[in-house]
């Protein structure tokens, strides 16, 4: 009786074993089929947001994201180290463009009627863009070490552009100076830095496409030497000072500023171009090379030896630029090395100790042997045209500070008095609008002296913006 009984129990346990079994199996075949209707739902809305976009794509608007998040993401966006596998950044976005233009091949047929709204001929990663039979080139306007530049035009629009062709050596990969710029210039949309149209990359080469613009402010001035007109000058470094606010804001510093990385169009707007020695200034401070800026608009704290430093290493180089367009020569033009380039600061803003520059004794550099010690002296003495301008000698004494935390930054060199006779519009204009959209303000024509008061040419000649220091 007792065996019937567990026969019974055994056999009644074996089919609630089977019918828990069959009840999981199915159960779990309705959880698996709507997991993936869902992540296919959310697969279609996430390409219609993305629209194609590769790496600039952003699911979630910044708007949305709490402030007290803000600057945390906005900082880890334009912190991005260049130096890190810089081969293999250049490779992922290639590769993600690539694959985008591929899904919207392979989906042509299936595309849905709003995803083909947001597409857009003018967009980079459009199947029109992003190919190297996309442009035509059509003069070479200059070459660096590692790269040459083209105008050319778009055979998509028709407009002009800038062709930067790099070359790329099997050995030695993609240089880092262009993978900096291209991942720095894609985040920066502002009317004061050149625009980055498009990244085209073959195994030969990366070409950067950038919006035509058709001299710069070295070829400017050598146009109309002798200094130029006292409104462009103000014009000019009004817009400079606004494009470094907007990457100093960003944490990003230029690290080459001079007249040849300054692109002036033929309205005369200013921007800010050659970012291949930028880099994304992070916080805490990094040490940085010290072999950076041009020498003529190098800081003295970096040729010192210093390798900390802040914006205030670009400030330095505004002040000098601003001094050549009003006196039509360059500020310290150091002919032989960084000791003679030193002595030309020195003779004008006197020898720094550490009464006025707290820690000069302690950079690698600084000599306290120094034979002659000289006393600063007014601007005015060095460059008589800064005493024709009002407000122009105490604005550039602000930036050609020898100690940098003394220098003026940009967005308070804006406020400066030199720009108080411009119309109030200028401080109110969004990123993307020329300060020339504001009623009145233009460029003066430029009278200029006669070649025989300055001499034929700058003796440094004219750089392409794109070329390598």
């Amino acid at each position: 009786m007792c065996d019937m009984i567990d026969s019974q129990s055994a056999e009644k346990i074996s089919r609630m074993k089977k019918l828990r079994r069959t009840l999981s199996e199915s159960f779990g075949r309705i959880a698996l089929k709507k997991e993936e209707s869902s992540f296919d739902e959310i697969c279609v809305t996430k390409m219609s947001t993305r629209n194609c976009q590769g790496m600039d794509s952003v699911i979630k608007p910044l708007d949305t994201i709490p402030e007290d998040k803000k600057v945390r993401v906005q900082r880890t966006q334009s912190s991005f180290d260049p130096f890190e596998k810089p081969t293999n950044q250049v490779k992922r976005v290639h590769s993600e463009n690539n694959a985008c233009i591929n899904f919207k091949t392979s989906s042509a047929g299936k595309e849905s009627p709003k995803v083909r709204r947001h597409s857009s001929p003018s967009s980079p990663t459009s199947p029109k863009f992003g190919k190297a039979d996309s442009y035509e080139k059509l003069e070479k306007l200059g070459e660096g070490s590692y790269a040459t530049v083209y105008k050319g035009k778009s055979k998509v629009n028709g407009k002009l552009v800038a062709l930067k062709v790099i070359r790329l050596q099997e050995e030695e990969g993609t240089p880092f100076t262009a993978i900096r710029e291209a991942s720095l210039l894609k985040g920066l949309k502002h009317a004061n830095i050149v625009l980055l149209h498009d990244i085209i990359h073959t195994k030969e080469t990366l070409t950067l496409v950038f919006e035509y613009v058709h001299t710069d402010l070295c070829q400017y001035m050598d146009k109309h030497p002798g200094g130029l007109h006292p409104e462009n000058v103000k014009l000019f470094l009004f817009q400079l000072l606004r494009g470094l606010s907007y990457i100093h804001q960003r944490y990003i510093l230029h690290r080459d500023l001079k007249p040849q990385n300054l692109l002036i169009s033929d309205t005369g707007e200013l921007k800010l171009a050659d970012f291949g020695l930028a880099r994304a200034k992070s916080v805490p401070s990094h040490t940085y090379s010290n072999e950076v800026v041009t020498l003529w608009y190098r800081p003295p704290d970096v040729l010192l030896g210093s390798t900390e430093y802040s914006t205030c290493l670009d400030m330095w180089g505004v002040g000098c630029i601003f001094v050549e367009m009003i006196q039509g020569v360059a500020a310290f033009p150091g002919m032989k090395d960084i000791q003679d380039q030193l002595e030309r600061i020195f003779l004008v803003l006197g020898t720094p100790n550490e009464d006025t520059w707290p820690g000069v004794h302690s950079l690698p550099h600084f000599k306290p042997e120094r034979k002659t010690v000289v006393s600063e002296k007014n601007l005015r003495q060095a460059w008589n045209k800064l005493s024709h301008v009002n407000h122009a000698e105490d604005l550039a004494s602000k930036l050609l500070q020898c100690f940098p935390k003394n220098r003026l930054s940009a967005q308070a060199a804006l406020s400066h008095e030199y720009f108080s006779d411009l119309p109030p519009r200028l401080w109110e204009l969004t990123d993307m609008s020329s300060i020339f959209t504001v009623p009145n303000v233009r460029l003066q024509p430029e009278t200029g002296e006669s070649m025989r008061a300055f001499g034929k040419n700058n003796s440094y000649g004219k750089g392409v913006s794109n070329s390598k220091h």
